[in-house]
């Protein structure tokens, strides 16, 4: 370990701020460690890290060698390779960059680079216009300011799969750490052709791609806060709800900027209800109807919506359900409903779309977590000629897509969306949590609760490790004393899905599902449960985390 990190302080010599990191930690060998004892790993969703000296960081030099890894992979998929590159508003993400663009050029990789910030939605969809051979993003999606990530796509603008990913560390093993990274001069590159930046005309055509799925009869009057999160949504999602007559938008003044502090909402999560309380103070002070809050890549989307005089978070299986049911009954009057209407979701994912879409004579795909598993189903969908069947692909963890112009979740074409649904709803005298109630009225109550335990450093994983391999090898056989009747483990790759680290435990009233993140140091837990009562769902529910998180201590 002290060799590597010896190493390190040469190496960093050109980086002050990671040399100064090292010297801060010299002779303090619980840090090296922490910094040292790994690389960080490359897996689907790419790489993702904290900021900071080591190999078990994000910096400049594992980025480095990120992108020379994946550029040996694109040139064994083309004669002729090209990728296109977006960044976010993190920390050195600018940098991160073009510090790859600079090495894929080096490699003879054509780089289509976006000039300022843009959302990850945008990358996918250029990735596909510019039938590019690959996509890079540098983000970390909603994780804390400490953090930032590189994720990669493949030439249908998905983000890539188990095996491309392995190739992919692979080629980053076999480069040793110690090994310099060939980059292009950056500005040499430009001059040269080899980076050049996306036009203009690109984010128009993604506008109108997306305006094609509005479902808009007329101006929307009512008032709606929307909070960026200091991230890459603010102007394109201003853009659209602008775009479909919605004038009445009031921006939450400290989260419109770019701020990689993320200073007034350290955990830039939709998902997290501390993110929204400025939205929601604002909301309170204007009177505002919805507010709507996307994460610093815009690929995620929350909302909270004025019910009995406050505003009420709507979650993200919630969201889903009201998508599903509000496009596919306006589809039905407007005549442009599918024959056969297609919900793709994940398996953590609420069942109540499974119900509703049967109404309409569809059905629901189920799928792994991750949305590059939903992108998977969406280019089968493409494949079989049925792209046009795909009503809303989801996943609970606020990631919604609309149709198949991209391959990943866009949280510019939800708001859309939203303020459609909502201004909807609005004229017929009825607000977003009213519709879900009659929703529940019609199907049963579905309750769906996810919680995450973290479990970071080198400690922390080895115990998570350990929690999963339990629960693996000693199924519960019951839960909260209700039995166990249906047992799944998805890393057998079962129901013709390719493999995961994902445990299912099924009683008669009630689901729950172990699956440890692939980006984060969490485990996560979900419960799903279907009755007449919410109340006591919600009580079933709360016994049930009991029972699982008994056996985590």
């Amino acid at each position: 370990m002290e060799k590597i990190y010896q190493h390190w302080l040469e190496i960093t010599e050109p980086y002050p701020d990671l040399h100064q990191e090292l010297l801060d930690i010299s002779g303090d060998k619980a840090q090296i460690e922490d910094r040292f004892y790994r690389e960080l790993a490359f897996g689907t969703a790419g790489m993702r890290g904290i900021l900071g000296a080591g190999t078990n960081r994000m910096n400049e030099i594992t980025l480095a060698r990120a992108a020379a890894a994946v550029s040996k992979y694109l040139l064994t998929q083309s004669d002729l390779p090209s990728i296109a590159i977006s960044y976010d508003t993190r920390h050195k993400s600018r940098e991160f960059a073009r510090i790859s663009a600079s090495v894929y050029a080096s490699y003879g990789i054509r780089v289509h680079l976006f000039e300022n910030i843009m959302p990850t939605p945008i990358l996918s969809y250029a990735v596909r216009r510019l039938k590019c051979t690959g996509g890079a993003m540098v983000t970390a999606s909603h994780n804390p300011k400490q953090y930032n990530g590189y994720k990669i796509y493949g030439d249908d603008g998905c983000q890539i799969g188990a095996e491309v990913a392995e190739e992919i560390e692979n080629n980053m093993r076999s480069h040793s750490v110690d090994g310099a990274v060939t980059q292009q001069d950056f500005d040499r590159a430009v001059r040269q052709g080899m980076i050049s930046f996306v036009p203009d005309t690109l984010y128009e055509d993604y506008m109108a791609e997306i305006l094609k799925y509005s479902l808009s009869d007329g101006q929307i009057d009512f008032k709606i806060v929307f909070t960026p999160l200091n991230g890459t949504g603010n102007l394109p999602v201003r853009d659209i709800l602008n775009r479909i007559g919605a004038k009445n938008i009031m921006v939450v003044p400290e989260q419109e900027r770019p701020d990689p502090d993320f200073t007034t909402c350290p955990y830039p999560n939709p998902e997290s209800a501390d993110a929204l309380d400025l939205a929601i103070a604002l909301a309170n002070k204007e009177n505002a109807d919805l507010v709507i809050a996307t994460d610093p890549d815009a690929d995620r989307v929350g909302i909270a919506v004025r019910h009995g005089g406050s505003m009420r978070l709507i979650s993200g299986n919630e969201l889903g359900v009201l998508l599903c049911s509000y496009i596919l009954s306006r589809k039905k009057t407007l005549g442009t409903l599918p024959k056969t209407p297609v919900i793709i979701k994940t398996v953590v994912t609420t069942t109540m779309p499974e119900v509703i879409i049967k109404d309409y004579g569809g059905y629901c795909i189920d799928t792994f977590t991750g949305f590059k598993h939903i992108g998977e189903k969406v280019g089968q969908l493409e494949s079989q000629g049925k792209l046009s069947d795909l009503i809303l692909a989801f996943e609970e963890s606020y990631g919604y897509l609309p149709g198949g112009y991209i391959r990943d979740k866009d949280a510019v074409a939800t708001s859309m969306l939203i303020a459609e649904m909502a201004d909807y709803y609005a004229e017929k005298g009825q607000n977003l949590v009213e519709v879900l109630k009659q929703l529940y009225r019609r199907y049963g109550h579905y309750v769906s609760i996810t919680r995450a335990y973290d479990f970071n450093g080198k400690q922390g994983a080895a115990k998570m490790k350990s929690i999963v391999a339990d629960f693996r090898k000693n199924p519960p056989a019951e839960i909260c004393g209700q039995k166990v009747i249906e047992v799944k483990d998805y890393l057998q790759g079962i129901e013709g899905m390719e493999s995961a680290d994902v445990l299912s435990y099924k009683t008669e009233e009630l689901k729950a599902i172990l699956r440890p993140s692939g980006t984060e140091p969490k485990l996560k837990i979900y419960v799903h449960i279907h009755g007449p009562d919410e109340d006591d769902c919600s009580r079933q529910a709360e016994a049930a985390f009991e029972c699982m998180e008994s056996r985590m201590e």
